[in-house]
This record gives C-alpha cells, sequence and structure tokens, in this order.
C-alpha cells in the first residue's frame, strides 16, 4: 500500500493565536510550509482589517494564499481548493510538508471532501440577488433563502451574507437546491491528515482579546485603508471583500449610513458571533486533536512535541 504524504490543519477561532503559534513552529520546524485558510487574506490591500501579516514577515516566512486576488474579484470555495490542492502538491514535491493554517472552517471541509461541480460565481447574478431583488438587506436576503433551500438555511448563519449569496446565485442559475447539489461530491483526500483545532480556555478573555484587537488596527489605520478602497469605483457591498467583518461596518460608516460608535460596536458583536460560530463548527469535527489554549506559550510548546512526534 502507496504510504501517504503527511500534511498538518492548524484550526481554531478569530483571535486565538493561530498565526503566532504557526509562525513559531516554521521557526522550529523549517520543513513546514505555511498555507493560509483565510477567506480574506487572499485579496490584497485588505492588510490591517484582517490582521494580516506584514510584508517584512512573509519575506522572511513565505505563506501561500496571501494577497492572490483583487478585491473587486470573487474568490470561492472552489477556487481555494484548486489552489491549496496545488499548492500542498507543489511543497511535497520540495519535500517539505504543508501546514494549513486558519479559521475559515467550510475552507478546511471542502479541501477535505471535495466539492460537486458548482456553477462559477457570476457578479451580475450577485448584485442582482442583493440590491434588485433584496434590496440590499441582509434580512430580505435570508428570507429568501429559507424559501429557495432550507436545509441550507439551517447550516448557514444569517450574518454570513456571502456564502447566503453563493447559495441562492447556484439557485438562480441551476434551478436547483444547493443542498442537491453538493450531495454529489467526492470524498476521497490524498493525505495523512493531523488536525488540530485551538479552543479558548476562557471565551471572556477571548472577547476582550477581539475588542483589544479591534481598537489596535483603528489606532493603525484601518479607516484609512477602508477609504482607499471606498474611493475605487468598481467596489461595493456585494463583493466578499467588502463585506466582511469591519469592512463592511467602515464602508456603512464612510458612505454616513451608521455612527462611528455603531460601526464600532457592530464589529465588535459581528466578530463575537463568528467565533461562536466557529467554535461551533470545530466541536463537531471529526478526528481533531483538541488543545485548550491556556498561555501561547504552553501551546506552542506542547505544539513543539506534537508536531516532533509526527514529523
Amino acid at each position: 500500500m502507496k504510504i501517504k504524504p503527511i500534511i498538518f490543519f492548524l484550526m481554531g477561532p478569530t483571535a486565538i493565536g493561530k498565526s503566532f503559534l504557526s509562525i513559531q513552529l516554521k521557526k522550529k520546524f523549517s520543513n513546514l510550509e505555511i498555507i493560509s485558510v483565510d477567506s480574506k487574506l487572499v485579496y490584497r490591500g485588505l492588510d490591517i482589517g484582517t490582521d494580516k501579516p506584514n510584508s517584512k514577515l512573509l519575506k522572511i516566512i513565505p505563506h501561500h494564499l496571501i494577497n492572490i486576488c483583487n478585491p473587486s474579484e470573487i474568490y470561492s470555495v472552489a477556487q481555494f481548493r484548486k489552489d491549496a490542492l496545488k499548492s500542498i502538491r507543489q511543497i511535497i514535491l520540495q519535500n517539505k510538508v504543508p501546514f494549513l493554517v486558519g479559521g475559515t472552517m467550510l475552507y478546511f471541509k471542502i479541501l477535505l471532501e471535495g466539492l460537486s461541480k458548482l456553477p462559477a460565481s457570476n457578479i451580475k447574478i450577485r448584485s442582482y440577488i442583493f440590491y434588485v431583488l433584496c434590496h440590499g438587506k441582509i434580512d430580505l436576503l435570508y428570507q429568501r433563502l429559507k424559501i429557495y433551500d432550507p436545509i441550507m438555511c439551517h447550516k448557514i448563519h444569517f450574518h454570513d451574507t456571502n456564502r447566503i449569496l453563493r447559495v441562492l446565485e447556484v439557485c438562480y442559475i441551476t434551478g436547483q437546491k444547493f443542498s442537491d447539489l453538493i450531495k454529489s461530491r467526492k470524498k476521497s483526500f490524498p493525505y495523512k491528515v493531523f488536525q488540530f483545532g485551538l479552543f479558548p480556555r476562557n471565551k471572556k478573555e477571548l472577547f476582550k482579546k477581539i475588542i483589544m484587537r479591534f481598537e489596535y488596527m483603528l489606532k493603525n489605520g484601518l479607516e484609512r485603508e477602508v477609504k482607499n478602497l471606498f474611493l475605487k469605483k468598481n467596489l461595493n457591498l456585494s463583493l466578499p471583500s467588502i463585506n466582511s467583518i469591519g469592512y463592511k461596518q467602515m464602508w456603512l460608516y464612510l458612505q454616513k449610513k451608521i455612527t462611528y460608535q455603531k460601526m464600532y460596536d457592530s464589529t465588535i458583536q459581528s466578530t463575537k458571533k463568528l467565533v461562536k460560530h466557529q467554535l461551533t463548527w470545530l466541536k463537531k469535527w471529526k478526528n481533531l486533536i483538541s488543545i485548550q489554549v491556556n498561555t501561547l506559550e504552553q501551546t506552542k510548546n506542547f505544539l513543539n512535541i506534537l508536531f516532533k512526534k509526527y514529523l
């Protein structure tokens, strides 16, 4: 029997310390190659609000699948799977070990399980669904999802506008339910995967960290960053890049549709909801090696021991 090459997953909620830990592990084990599993880090120009590793660090420790498309583009989960598999193959050919790190759980899931043949994303159809059929209102978008695909409605969070739009887009193009189409996806994966999931010891402490993190982003120029995007005529809230947490709220503030305080509160609230959603995914994850994060230093030492065992 052919031995499957080893790859590692490091999954966890926003702000738990995945980037720090992955970089420390890369320094310890030079044969690791980091692949980002984050639906927002793929976009150029979305740096401060995504807490993206800075350019200096990326030169020292390159990350795959960061800064690979423009914010005007729609980067789909299917495209991620294609790009990730390509990166994994290239890394293994170099006798190195792929190390996939991130918090976009859907990307991890589809990478493992495969994806049925779905139609390519169409920005005109997305804009039509969002602005014409739903008048730019998320609650109307969600109501349509309930009608078109009740099964997916139970699986997608109310605030996950991008996924809701994608499901409705597929329904609109194919005339079929998204939930029916994905039943046919493949489930083979040609690698031996060690999956590590990070869980907060204290959720309240993680929420405090989220507040500190966002305040740091604001002090370091998030408003200026979003304003630069805002001035570009080809960007709007129907795009996944602009509709992401932090960018969406700042965009609405720049449009003078909400106050600065509302922008701040809404971003914190949405990030907390995202964390809860990420943790829900992780709790149901199969074959997961769960790690409770007390301190990052302790977690780093524990991961060092585990990686040394498997490498």
